[in-house]
């Protein structure tokens, strides 16, 4: 029996492998930039967290909001010193539980695969799940929640 495809039907399955084998390591601040403006534009849509965000970044501070991320991501990644704060003392006041950093992840996650593969997207994925575990563990235990 023989069967006939079409070449196009054939290049919407190799098209993704193709990317997949070509994808880079997350290596500069420019890469930072790239995956911290796609991982906030998913954020600012998301049903779950876009309401929190909204209401304690107006849009004329996402500039500074972002440029702060890419520092953070910076020194997560390259361990360089220029970010300067205390990102819980942000995020401890905050209306989220559970669910909340279980979709930042998710979101985060997602959007390092898309772009890059390699040890610092590993790296990055990795940390930014302790990062929301720790906030998590530290919110629930404040509001006596957690032992």
């Amino acid at each position: 029996m023989r069967v006939s495809v079409k070449v196009t039907e054939i290049m919407v399955y190799i098209t993704p492998i193709a990317e997949l084998c070509t994808m880079k390591d997350i290596a500069t601040k420019e890469d930072v930039v790239l995956f911290v403006n796609a991982f906030y534009d998913k954020v600012r849509q998301d049903d779950l967290l876009a309401p929190i965000f909204d209401s304690k970044i107006p849009a004329e501070r996402w500039p500074a909001h972002l440029e702060r991320m890419y520092l953070f991501w910076g020194g997560i990644l390259f361990g360089n010193s220029e970010y300067v704060g205390n990102p819980f003392a942000h995020h401890r006041p905050l209306p989220v539980g559970e669910a909340h950093f279980e979709r930042w992840v998710i979101l985060f996650r997602g959007t390092i695969d898309e772009l890059f593969r390699g040890e610092k997207a590993e790296l990055a994925k990795h940390r930014a799940a302790s990062i929301a575990a720790i906030f998590l563990n530290k919110i629930m235990f404040e509001r006596g929640l957690r032992q």
